[in-house]
């Protein structure tokens, strides 16, 4: 007896299968509660900016004195993937991205200990860099927009302040931060003429502010037995206080601040503007909180908590005129997909009953009911002992798993059937042989279909983690599954069925016992006249051949003239999306927040738009694909975002991608009058690049690189169906250099820093310190500064009186002002020099290989300087000398998916080749059994087509997973054809009796893989794969039944007739066919 009947044998009569199975049940409800709910899967890429700034220094200079050296450090990093920097006026920026899986705190310890160790390279007068580590876990996973009529975003910012410390107590809430509005601070608004008069520069009252705010703890002393901590200083607490410090002497009188200066307690001038849009086109000024959760926290829990919280806090924090409104909840929304695909789940293990029930009848289903449910609880118990969260991709493959896993059960099922109904042994023995008899097959058969889907789970990229519970648990429902069908399935069979299965003499029974006499004999009748001619008649043999190949290469040519496309992924139906705004260098933020006001005047008009807030002069809160992109560095007067909040999936019939094309040309007229770009950024369906389009362009020096990125730029704006054309060469602005005298300067008793300050200070403000304040949440800054009418012209800034030996003198004594532009930032990729063009697809055009392949051809007709602009993909250019551009952002994505299923496709073949030749001892026979293979396009293109799905990564994960599960019915039949002549049938008849027979569980199994599919098909994601399973299962298991038992009769028929034994193999089946079997495979 194998290990399959020993292990039903010692459980068919134990009390312990029962408790093992409610025990199971326990396991499977611990996983629900206790594992953290996401919406996404948590994807591990560690992300570090590294800062360094040189003041003064030009983008070119910060380029080669900062940037360059810290990037040679950072590749040195093992784990380092890329090492990104972007180079301006006084600084650098250098982004390192790890691989995907590394540990975030060591990368982070990583990179501080080679910054430490190259400390000393440092140029001189160069700031120590600024370390900042970004992860999945910033992303706010709540944001929360306050807008009033009555209240200004600075009053409105204080209410937020206090909000946000309630919502800061609330356990799992890591980081909180308030969009909109400025602190407070106390301004000090010098006056030039003021100045002069008093004889008071600039820099002489901050030296005096700064001198007179100060507080020291001086140390303590000892008297009568008892500690005196002392305390120093006269710290300034309030306008008047500041108004009376003393900034200098004249005419032998102090000169008091307020006679050179207006001091008032206020905020700061507006460097942002929020507002909240709602549907009804009414604006209000607006500032948002956004909050993210610690690691590994339950994000529907934490926002859960957060709103009880605000709710809580309502009446006491928020006047009643000041409105709240939830501006994102992905723990809501995670939430729900977690209910959604619960009951996804629930109606596919009740839909596989259901069938179970109307083709074995209701007690077999019974116990399908019983084996599903406990081979997923094991499974969702798996995930939590894992780390896996429940989301949308762990979910999707115990659904997708419900069409496999239930096949273990009807198989032992229908033979436990079997034996009992022959009645010439008590049930539990006949249970038992059942269950030995199948038990070596089919654990053949779940290994095969392990092997099939488990090295899916070793693709690289991003895309490997985000896809990655799909194999991983697919594979141990698979090994649930089996135990299962060892151990609780002939338990519960054995207790429903005996009794109550009319029993048949063996005599009588026709060619299967699992099977009614009359359903056989009148499929068997249909078989026989469909196979008898195909094995009679060579011609019609080699034509059917024929035609299956024509079908295959028919199927396949759908993708060469597109009726079937290929995407990586579509995008998802999401209750959001923004717009970002870029304006010409130069813009105002007036002009800023008058484009986003406008947009959304226009989004509000659309009916499925809920809301909208205009963040101007600053980014709206991340998200994923804003953290990898950097959204959250976006500030400056000519940028701003426009978050759109759409009804939830059941208030509106399109899907978000659908909306956002649509009211793309519409936000496009509007840009388009402001000269600003427009870029509509969904959140992606799978890992975040930096643009669905990224061609990087590389050349030998910095003239033929614009010049080649020119070309490109206007190739990506001319192809049809490529929108969202921008590119990282900033638009020329203006710029006044003041050029300091250095000669003329000493002469009068003045440094060149100290002239330099001065204008900085009349120009930008620099705090003086800050107020003390026990209520403050934000440091009161006070801010010494020329009014905007002082510091909005050249000549008003030359009239600034600079500090002298021989006392005040404007500014223009020592400064000649030059006209011209600022010099664009520098970017550079793994050490080389390069310029970014982006785009983004929609319209015509929906996937970016189509695009690519289009603008390829245009490229070719491309020469700068005489030379072609030679095309990378996976690699970046050979040759520094070449003119050259790679192919990046989701192009690189997909070739990496694709490729590396590929590969996992060939893994999956070798292994699945290994387990049968290790079964069958053949090297022949498994290639009939693995022929359905690629058969399956015949289903899955097709199946594409009609349905208009993309084919995308998760169409090839169907596709996979298919070949194991065709594999799994190849054996079935194989093994009952070899089982059929071992008990003397004749080849011919017992390959039609194989077919006859295994029909119905075949047909079964694909009945439950469609249902699987059914429940998947409307998600956006999923869609392929639902659609891949369905339409290659049908098709796939039709010529299976017949293309498999065609090829097994034909090579034993030549083996017989190459052998001269058959006679032989009338006589002794069973034997001869290992005989030939092993001389086959000698040969």
């Amino acid at each position: 007896m194998g290990i399959a009947g020993r292990i039903a044998r010692a459980f068919i009569r134990s009390k312990l299968t029962p408790l093992l199975a409610l025990a199971s049940l326990g396991l499977g409800a611990l996983g629900i509660l206790a594992t953290p709910r996401e919406e996404e899967p948590q994807i591990s890429v560690p992300m570090i900016d590294v800062i360094s700034t040189l003041p003064g220094a030009s983008p070119r200079e910060a380029d080669n004195l900062l940037a360059r050296p810290i990037e040679q450090r950072m590749l040195e990093i093992p784990g380092v993937d890329h090492v990104y920097s972007l180079s301006g006026d006084g600084y650098a920026m250098v982004t390192v991205r790890f691989k995907v899986g590394e540990d975030q705190e060591r990368s982070v310890t990583r990179v501080q200990a080679k910054l430490a160790g190259a400390m000393d390279e440092q140029p001189p007068g160069a700031n120590p860099p600024v370390v900042k580590a970004h992860s999945i876990d910033d992303v706010p996973v709540l944001t929360l927009t306050l807008h009033s009529s009555g209240y200004d975003a600075n009053m409105l910012r204080q209410i937020a302040g206090h909000l946000e410390d309630e919502i800061r107590t609330v356990p799992d809430v890591a980081q909180t931060f308030v969009v909109g509005g400025q602190p407070r601070q106390i301004r000090v608004t010098l006056d030039p003429a003021r100045l002069v008069a008093n004889g008071v520069t600039p820099g002489e009252v901050a030296s005096a502010l700064t001198g007179a705010n100060a507080q020291l703890q001086a140390g303590e002393f000892t008297a009568t037995n008892q500690v005196y901590r002392v305390i120093i200083g006269a710290p300034l607490t309030s306008s008047s206080e500041v108004a009376s410090v003393v900034v200098g002497m004249h005419a032998g009188a102090p000169v008091y601040l307020s006679n050179v200066a207006d001091v008032s307690e206020g905020y700061g001038e507006p460097t942002t503007y929020v507002s909240h849009t709602t549907s009804h086109g009414a604006s209000e000024t607006a500032v948002t909180i956004a909050v993210a959760k610690r690691h590994g926290a339950n994000a529907t829990e934490v926002t859960r908590a957060v709103m009880q919280r605000v709710h809580a806090a309502t009446g006491r924090l928020l006047p009643a005129d000041v409105h709240l409104a939830v501006t994102r909840d992905y723990g809501e929304t995670a939430g729900d997909k977690v209910r959604e695909l619960m009951l996804h789940l629930l109606i596919a293990t009740v839909s596989v009953t259901v069938l179970i029930w109307l083709f074995l009848g209701w007690r077999e289903a019974a116990v399908v009911l019983v084996a599903v449910p406990v081979t997923l609880a094991l499974t969702l118990f798996a995930y939590y002992a894992l780390g896996y969260t429940l989301n949308r991709i762990t979910l999707f493959a115990l659904i997708f798993s419900i069409g496999i896993l239930v096949d273990d059960a009807i198989v032992v099922v229908e033979n436990i059937y079997r034996h009992i109904k022959i009645g010439d042994r008590p049930p539990d023995v006949a249970a038992i042989d059942a269950v030995d008899e199948v038990g070596n097959p089919t654990i053949l058969a779940t290994f095969t279909v392990i092997a099939a889907i488990l090295p899916m789970a070793f693709v690289s990229g991003m895309m490997g983690p985000y896809m990655r519970p799909i194999p991983i648990g697919a594979s141990f429902a698979m090994l649930a599954s089996l135990a299962v069908a060892f151990v609780v399935t002939p338990y519960l069979a054995y207790r429903l069925l005996k009794g109550h299965v009319r029993t048949v003499p063996a005599s009588t029974l026709p060619i299967d016992s699992a099977h009614e006499m009359e359903e056989q004999s009148r499929f068997a009748r249909f078989y026989s006249r469909v196979m008898a001619p195909l094995m009679e008649r060579r011609g019609l043999r080699f034509g059917f051949y024929a035609g299956v190949v024509a079908l295959l290469l028919l199927s396949v040519g759908l993708i060469f003239i597109q009726a079937v496309k290929v995407k990586m992924l579509p995008f998802d139906n999401k209750n959001e999306f923004q717009v970002v705004l870029d304006l010409p260098e130069g813009s105002t933020l007036e002009t800023t927040n008058a484009l986003g006001q406008e947009i959304a005047r226009y989004l509000s008009r659309v009916p499925e738009v809920r809301s909208t807030e205009v963040y101007s002069g600053t980014a709206a809160p991340f998200n994923f694909n804003g953290l990898v992109r950097h959204y959250f560095m976006r500030s400056g007067p000519n940028v701003g975002d426009v978050q759109v909040n759409l009804l939830s999936k059941g208030e509106r019939s399109r899907q978000s991608h659908a909306i956002a094309v649509a009211v793309r040309p519409g936000i496009d007229s509007i840009a388009v009058r402001y000269r600003a770009s427009a870029k509509i950024a969904e959140i992606p369906p799978g890992p975040p690049v930096l643009s669905t389009l990224v061609a990087e362009v590389y050349a030998a020096d910095d003239s033929t690189r614009l010049l080649a990125a020119q070309q490109v730029k206007r190739i990506f704006e001319t192809t049809p169906g490529v929108v969202d054309v921008d590119w990282t060469v900033e638009a020329p602005e203006q710029q006044r250099r003041f050029r300091v005298d250095r000669a003329r300067a000493a002469e009068a008793g003045a440094s060149v820093e100290q002239i330099t300050r001065t204008l900085y200070l009349a120009l930008s403000g620099a705090p003086a310190g800050i107020a003390s304040s026990a209520t403050a949440r934000e440091g009161v800054a006070i801010v010494p500064r020329l009014p905007l009418e002082q510091r909005s012209s050249v000549d008003a800034l030359l009239a600034l009186p600079i500090a002298t030996a021989s006392g005040p003198q404007p500014l223009a004594r020592f400064v000649t002002v030059v006209a011209g532009t600022i010099e664009s930032s520098r970017v550079r990729k793994d050490l080389r020099p390069a310029i970014y063009v982006t785009g983004d697809v929609a319209g015509q055009i929906e996937s970016p290989v189509y695009a690519i392949l289009a603008m390829d051809r245009k490229l070719d007709a491309i020469r700068v300087d005489g030379a072609r602009i030679a095309r990378y993909n996976a690699v970046q250019p050979e040759r520094l000398t070449e003119t050259a551009i790679k192919w990046d952002g989701e192009w690189q994505v997909t070739i990496e998916v694709f490729r590396d299923l590929g590969l996992a496709f060939a893994v999956v073949l070798v292994l699945i080749y290994v387990l049968v030749v290790g079964w069958f001892q053949s090297f022949t026979v498994p290639l009939v059994i693995m022929t359905p293979i690629p058969l399956t396009l015949i289903g899955i293109l097709p199946g594409h087509a009609i349905t208009g799905a993309f084919f995308t990564a998760t169409s090839m994960i169907g596709m996979i997973a298919l070949a194991g599960i065709i594999v799994r019915n190849s054996i079935l039949l194989v093994d009952f054809i070899q089982l059929a002549e071992a008990r003397g049938r004749p080849l011919r008849e017992a390959v039609i009796e194989a077919g006859a027979v295994r029909f119905r569980p075949i047909a079964l199994t694909a009945a439950a893989v469609v249902i699987g599919g059914l429940v998947m098909v409307l998600d956006p994601i999923f869609q392929g794969l639902a659609v891949a399973l369905m339409s290659g299962a049908v098709v796939a298991t039709l010529l299976t039944m017949i293309v498999v038992p065609i090829l097994y009769w034909e090579l034993r028929s030549r083996d017989v007739r190459s052998s001269g034994v058959d006679s032989k193999l009338r006589a002794h089946p069973a034997s001869a066919a290992n005989t030939s079997d092993q001389e086959s495979d000698n040969v």
